[in-house]
C-alpha cells in the first residue's frame, strides 16, 4: 500500500461514527465525489478511490469492498505473453442508496438512485433506480416503493410491523425481549 493511502486509511480508521468517516472522504477529497449525508462503515480506503463517485444520502455498510481495477494483468504479464497494463474502471453511486454488509461493488459500475443492496451481494452490472437487489452477482427481488411501504409506521397496529430500536446502537432489555419474541413468533407459526 503507497504511503498516502495507508495515511488516508489510517486517518479514515480514527473517525468514530460512519457519518464522520463519510465527511473525512468529503473534506479530504479522497473519493472523485462525496456528496451529502454519506455514511462509510469500511475503514479501508479502496485502490484509486479517484475513481469513485458517491452522491447524497448514502449508507455504505462494514465490509463493503469497491474493486476498480483487475488485477489479473499480473498472472498474464508472467506467461511471456507481451505486456498487458493494469485496467481500471469507474464506479458511480446515486442518491438514496444502501450497501449492505460485505458487499462487493465490481468497476464500471453505476448504481441508480433509490436502491438498497443486501448483504453480501456482488454488483457486476448497472442497477436500474428504484429497487431492492440482492445475491451473486446482484439481481433486482422488488422495487424501492414496495420495501419503503413495508417500513413505514402501520397505523392499524399503531407501531412497526418488525422490531426496532429507539436509539441507534442502544438496545433496552424489552427492545431485545420484544426482538426475541418476533423471532420465536415467527418460527411457531411454521
Amino acid at each position: 500500500m503507497e504511503k498516502k493511502r495507508m495515511l488516508q486509511t489510517v486517518g479514515l480508521a480514527m473517525q468514530r461514527g460512519s457519518r464522520r468517516r463519510g465527511n473525512y472522504l468529503r473534506d479530504k477529497k479522497i473519493f472523485a465525489e462525496v456528496g451529502e449525508n454519506v455514511r462509510f462503515q469500511p475503514r479501508l480506503i479502496p485502490l484509486y478511490p479517484e475513481l469513485i463517485k458517491l452522491h447524497n444520502n448514502i449508507m455504505v455498510a462494514a465490509g463493503v469492498r469497491f474493486v476498480t481495477h483487475d488485477a489479473s494483468y499480473a498472472i498474464l504479464n508472467g506467461m511471456d505473453m507481451g505486456f498487458f497494463p493494469e485496467k481500471v474502471g469507474c464506479i458511480e453511486v446515486m442518491d438514496n442508496v444502501y450497501i449492505g454488509y460485505n458487499c462487493t461493488i465490481m468497476s464500471n459500475v453505476k448504481i441508480g438512485s433509490n436502491i438498497i443492496i443486501g448483504a453480501n451481494s456482488i454488483v457486476t452490472k448497472d442497477l436500474e433506480s428504484n429497487g431492492v437487489y440482492v445475491g451473486s452477482p446482484a439481481r433486482k427481488i422488488g422495487s424501492f416503493d414496495d420495501f419503503v411501504e413495508k417500513m413505514k409506521f402501520d397505523p392499524t397496529t399503531g407501531g412497526y410491523n418488525y422490531p426496532i430500536v429507539e436509539h441507534n446502537q442502544r438496545i433496552t432489555e424489552m427492545e431485545a425481549e420484544l426482538a426475541w419474541a418476533d423471532f420465536n413468533k415467527t418460527r411457531e407459526d411454521k
